[in-house]
């Protein structure tokens, strides 16, 4: 009983994810993953980028935000992105493979980053979703965590960090800990934000 329910769920969110109209957008301009469009709108509400910025793509596969941002920093400018899973090499983005949770791969890429200074962190990361709010909210907020001390660390004055988190236990808790370490934190949700998801987007500015 419990596998048919299962199965009906996936069923819906797969008809929902192919009739997605930014599905469709991301496959018709061949952009990775509708993700690309939640950044653009961040971006054209916020002017996240500008030319020759350096960038941390945290949680970076398939690679959109990646994408994204090589086309507005240009040449001079550099991303370092990081994920679980593997991406498809792009133009100018130094990638690194491998779980930030673990304290040994979360030590290569603070050393890998060398001191840099950059001026967008940037972390779509979000724990595989057991659908228990008890386990997957821990999972979120410790993620949210590493990726705001990679932020604490390199983000340069007035240096913007946007996260990704999701509403729920412990997020109260994060989102004071970063008011306190930024001057000047919103919270936002671009339309391409699926309604129902209780996913947030936090923009905070050094």
């Amino acid at each position: 009983m419990i596998f048919k329910k299962r199965k009906k769920s996936s069923n819906r969110w797969l008809l929902e994810h192919f009739n997605d109209k930014y599905v469709k957008e991301a496959k018709k301009n061949k952009v990775r993953s509708r993700a690309w469009f939640k950044l653009e709108e961040l971006d054209n509400n916020h002017q996240l980028f500008k030319i020759g910025m350096n960038v941390i793509d945290l949680g970076a596969a398939p690679g959109s935000w990646s994408q994204y941002a090589s086309t507005k920093i240009g040449k001079t400018g550099c991303i370092t992105a990081c994920d679980i899973l593997p991406i498809k090499p792009i133009n100018g983005v130094n990638f690194f493979q491998g779980d930030i949770s673990e304290k040994k791969i979360f030590n290569l890429i603070i050393n890998s980053l060398n001191n840099i200074q950059y001026h967008l962190v940037m972390s779509d990361m979000a724990p595989n979703i057991t659908g228990k709010v008890s386990i997957d909210m821990p999972r979120v907020i410790n993620l949210s965590k590493l990726a705001l001390k990679i932020s604490d660390i390199f983000l340069s004055k007035n240096g913007i960090f946007l996260l990704k988190s999701f509403q729920g236990e412990g997020f109260s808790e994060l989102y004071k800990k970063i008011t306190k370490l930024f001057k000047k934190v919103k919270i936002c949700k671009p339309k391409s934000s699926r309604t129902r998801s209780r996913e947030i987007f936090i923009l905070a500015i050094r």
